[in-house]
């Protein structure tokens, strides 16, 4: 098969080449090629059919920290990442419901009582 067909399709399967050697050079394919496919925290065993709910940690979580010895990742399924992830955000002093958010100081109830009591009058 030669022509504009057989040229469009040599590119297709070149991009779609490129884009899995892009794929394998991110982070998350290193780690998942260095490590095994186990939760660092709770050792929950992956394979291919549950893989995407293993994540990549950085344990200094710099996310441009990656160095290619996986020194600064751990393999931590998606349980386990959220609440590292919400021990770091508790630790820090937030609440994690907001970057800069503060403690509700508004309280509905407080009057309460008098609001009740004048009810019947």
């Amino acid at each position: 098969m030669a022509g504009p067909a057989s040229d469009k399709l040599d590119r297709i399967v070149a991009d779609a080449r490129a884009a899995a050697d892009s794929r394998d050079q991110g982070y998350r394919e290193q780690a998942l090629k260095i490590y095994p496919w186990i939760c660092g925290r709770c050792a929950r065993e992956f394979t291919r059919t549950n893989l995407r709910e293993l994540t990549v940690h950085h344990r200094d979580h710099n996310h441009q920290n990656n160095p290619s010895d996986g020194s600064n990742w751990e393999l931590l399924c998606l349980y386990c990442h959220d609440n590292e992830h919400q021990r770091q955000l508790e630790a820090a002093g937030n609440s994690g419901v907001g970057a800069g958010t503060t403690a509700a100081t508004h309280s509905p109830f407080a009057n309460l009582k008098a609001m009740l009591g004048n009810k019947g009058t």
